[in-house]
């Protein structure tokens, strides 16, 4: 039977987000919706991340606040390299003009993410309006991207959200077979070599399960949150020995 769902929020600009049982349930038509309105500036995207919520919507809605219960995360230690992408990772690593960069073409890669049209594996549509604030949250120091470079060129890659120890994956794109999973391999490999034990995935889907992606209880999650968003976080450089953490499994 379905659950009935809570009256939907509407916020206003710097309004506090509801409480995340007001979400709405996971058998409902939107589950996981918590509230619509509100800003995309930094101070709304940090309290949104900090409290276990993000934001997705389409071309002509709101801007719509999620937090689904249960959540899809991937724990570093749960990563699978399976044996055809273990193959590609070591020629990957092998090449002398191949290499990972994190932060150098921030806008290039959300960019690409936006032309993709999807979240890619990570979970929305990324409206020019989300482009705005993320590259705004990339300069304040909170978003991020990996990227995948082969023969001087930008071929793949991912952005993400990291406040302090805890970490929010959002889209992936690729110009080469593999080059965003290879981007994905190498984030799991750097916040596993930090101590990051989790990467938010947002929401399920069978290609992230395949790769060792759960559900957890979004109590579980914003617990973890929000321990881990008060932490020190880790520098934002890639080291090659990382791979020696997912590889030598």
């Amino acid at each position: 039977m379905q659950q009935s769902v809570p009256p939907l929020a509407w916020l206003k600009p710097s309004a506090p987000f509801p409480s995340l049982d007001m979400a709405w349930p996971a058998d409902s038509d939107a589950p996981g919706l918590l509230a619509a309105g509100g800003a995309l500036d930094v101070p709304t995207l940090l309290e949104a991340y900090r409290n276990a919520v993000f934001p997705w919507f389409g071309e002509g809605q709101p801007i719509l606040w999620w937090s689904p219960d249960p959540r899809m995360v991937l724990k570093t230690s749960d990563f699978r390299v399976h044996r055809s992408m273990r193959k590609t990772l070591v020629q990957f690593t092998q090449n002398p003009s191949a290499g990972i960069r994190m932060n150098t073409a921030f806008a290039r890669v959300i960019e690409s993410c936006a032309q993709s049209k999807r979240k890619d594996q990570f979970g929305t549509w990324i409206m020019p309006r989300m482009v705005d604030a993320y590259t705004q949250l990339h300069a304040a120091g909170y978003a991020h991207s990996v990227e995948t470079w082969i023969n001087g060129e930008l071929v793949g890659g991912l952005y993400c959200v990291n406040i302090g120890m805890a970490l929010f994956g959002e889209s992936m794109f690729a110009h080469q077979t593999n080059a965003s999973k290879i981007a994905l391999a190498a984030l799991v490999a750097w916040a596993g070599a930090n101590g990051i034990e989790m990467i938010d995935c947002q929401q399920n889907t069978n290609h992230l399960t395949s790769l060792g992606a759960s559900e957890i209880p979004r109590s579980v999650f914003a617990g973890h949150v929000s321990v881990a968003t008060n932490q020190p976080g880790p520098s934002w450089t890639f080291n090659p020995l990382y791979w020696d953490t997912i590889l030598q499994r």
